[in-house]
């Protein structure tokens, strides 16, 4: 009788379990952009620092808020690097490709360069408010000259794109969409 009681509680544990959702993995398309026949940096070294986040640390998750206090992350969902990787890869591919500089490289790179290029993330997110659903991209970046310390020049670029669905694919699928104008308006506003 235990015997029979312990596989019958086996038998319809198992049916009562739902299988998971598979993990979906995402990652940043990066636009193609013009190259540039002129500019004034050409023959400079550019090193793209690492993004800082003011509000939250940059992870693998992709992030949502339903108001301007509450952050969540999508359960079954995720970047294929952390966001900051990912967004500081996109930059250097961004600006390698404008031919702006005689060459753009990673902060950890042991080359002396001319230029830095720092950026600070104000916002990130997958932003639904009821029936509207948003990607927002807020970011400035600093051009500042490495040998002597000194401010060159600074923008903040913020875009906010609606999705076509309020999910992480959606969301995606617009942050690409932000990623080719800002890779526009960037390479547009370092010439």
């Amino acid at each position: 009788m235990k015997y029979l009681f312990i596989a019958a509680a086996v038998f319809l544990g198992g049916c009562s379990m739902k299988e998971a959702a598979p993990m979906k993995v995402y990652t940043l398309a990066t636009p193609s952009v013009t190259p540039a026949s002129y500019g004034q940096y050409r023959n400079k070294i550019l090193k793209v620092s690492y993004p800082i986040a003011l509000k939250e640390k940059l992870t693998d998750g992709i992030s949502y808020s339903y108001t301007e206090t509450d952050r969540g992350e999508y359960m079954n969902s995720r970047w294929s690097n952390n966001a900051g990787r990912l967004l500081q890869g996109s930059m250097i591919q961004l600006l390698t490709q404008s031919r702006l500089f005689k060459v753009v490289l990673p902060f950890s790179s042991d080359v002396e360069e001319n230029l830095r290029l720092e950026s600070t993330i104000f916002d990130f997110y997958h932003h639904v408010r009821g029936e509207a659903s948003y990607a927002v991209f807020s970011v400035q970046c600093t051009l500042m000259n490495a040998e002597t310390g000194k401010l060159i020049k600074a923008k903040r670029f913020t875009y906010r794109e609606a999705t076509t669905t309020k999910d992480a694919r959606g969301y995606v699928e617009a942050v690409n969409r932000i990623m080719a104008k800002f890779g526009r308006d960037m390479t547009h506003w370092l010439r």
